[in-house]
């Protein structure tokens, strides 16, 4: 089986990984996205902010590999802290509809210690079904 990395127009280069795997068969392999933009920069700082940019990402990719939203199966999400997400409930949902809908796929939280870039908050990870 043969795999096609997906990357989005506009994007920065992925350095030592990919943003996105497509394998034959549709399904779509997001790598961790975290809340950049296009160019790799923080424009927002906050939890909510990074949380909708991460999600934006996850679409973009999803996206450049010809789906969209409802082809999303799963989702992984990893905090930073706990608290923080608890604290925003609404403000996540409103944020998350914003951007994929009311369409949600299998998904799981893990609240973890750190994540490689110091400013990220917030990393997810997907996987899609891209119909043929």
């Amino acid at each position: 089986m043969s795999l096609k990395e997906i990357h989005p127009d506009g994007w920065a280069p992925a350095l030592g990984y990919a943003n996105g795997m497509l394998a034959e068969d549709g399904t779509l392999h997001v790598g961790g996205q975290i809340g950049w933009n296009a160019q790799k920069e923080f424009e927002a700082k906050d939890f909510i902010g990074q949380m909708e940019q991460t999600l934006k990402n996850i679409l973009a990719v999803v996206e450049a590999a010809g789906g969209q939203a409802t082809d999303i199966a799963r989702l992984t999400w990893f905090v930073k802290d706990k608290q923080e997400y608890l604290a925003h409930q609404r403000e996540v949902g409103q944020a998350y509809r914003r951007v994929l809908g009311k369409h949600f796929p299998a998904m799981s939280m893990l609240v973890i210690k750190d994540l490689i870039e110091d400013e990220a908050l917030i990393e997810i990870e997907a996987t899609a079904h891209i119909s043929k």
